[in-house]
């Protein structure tokens, strides 16, 4: 039972963001960047898949140099090949990077592909979605319990106040929510292994892709703003909690002009 694992790397959330100085995009300098959060529930459930019925699992990412970093953690947890292709994502929007995924993926033996619901950061939850119209794949978003069996899976997601449960032929595209499982961290043992495990790298073109099939396919960035600085809440004193409250009342009707 084969896997795909689609990962991406966010910035770490604890780093502060800069705009950098076309005003268009994060300036990256100094930043720590990891593997996107939900992506390593979808690590995990393709692990554990492994790990019950045998086969493969490749973790697939697209970005530049960096990415390399976060392939080679997934391999220390797991993982067992790891495909990079090559390119700056920072033009390119969901449809641009689910084309490229779309793509790498038809080169490689799979049965199910794993991505996490959606990438922290810009939090589209779009790639998952785009990825399995392109290849022709039924789909499961927002997974929280999925069991493969030969030629089908159930997948439970949670919606309000129910639960669904479905069930999908494979290939199929199945995003994970977190809940689905706990991620592992990676062993001594396994980052030594991994260590030894040649990542494939690929251009666009060794994909049969050009620059003006991925970038810029149906949204630019104009431009980023970070969010306005808070200012410093207001106390209101006094033992009687009746006048406290209706001075907490005046100054939001007032000054805060909230209602």
């Amino acid at each position: 039972m084969n896997s795909v694992v689609c990962i991406t790397q966010v910035p770490d959330t604890e780093s502060r963001i800069r705009i950098g100085a076309d005003g268009r995009h994060v300036d990256e300098t100094g930043m720590k960047f990891i593997v996107s959060p939900y992506d390593e529930y979808a690590l995990e459930g393709a692990i554990r898949l492994k790990e019950s019925k045998g086969g493969d699992v490749t973790v697939v990412s697209f970005g530049p140099d960096r990415v390399q970093q976060a392939l080679r953690e997934c391999l220390a947890r797991g993982a067992t090949k790891a495909l990079h292709v090559k390119g700056e994502t920072s033009e390119a929007d969901s449809l641009g990077i689910a084309k490229v995924l779309a793509a790498a993926i038809k080169s490689v033996p799979h049965d199910v592909v794993f991505l996490g619901k959606q990438g922290v950061g810009t939090d589209n939850a779009l790639v998952g979605p785009m990825l399995a119209e392109l290849l022709g794949y039924p789909q499961v978003n927002v997974v929280t319990h999925l069991d493969v069996q030969e030629g089908k899976l159930t997948a439970h997601r949670e919606t309000e106040g129910a639960e669904e449960v479905l069930e999908a032929p494979l290939p199929a595209i199945v995003t994970a929510q977190k809940g689905m499982n706990e991620p592992r961290y990676a062993s001594l043992k396994g980052i030594m292994a991994a260590k030894k495990i040649a990542i494939e790298s690929r251009s666009l073109a060794d994909l049969g892709l050009s620059d003006s099939e991925v970038f810029g396919q149906r949204v630019q960035f104009v431009s980023l703003e970070l969010p306005k600085e808070k200012t410093g809440g207001r106390k209101v004193d006094g033992a009687d909690p009746a006048a406290a409250a209706k001075e907490i009342l005046r100054y939001i009707r007032d000054e805060v002009k909230a209602i």
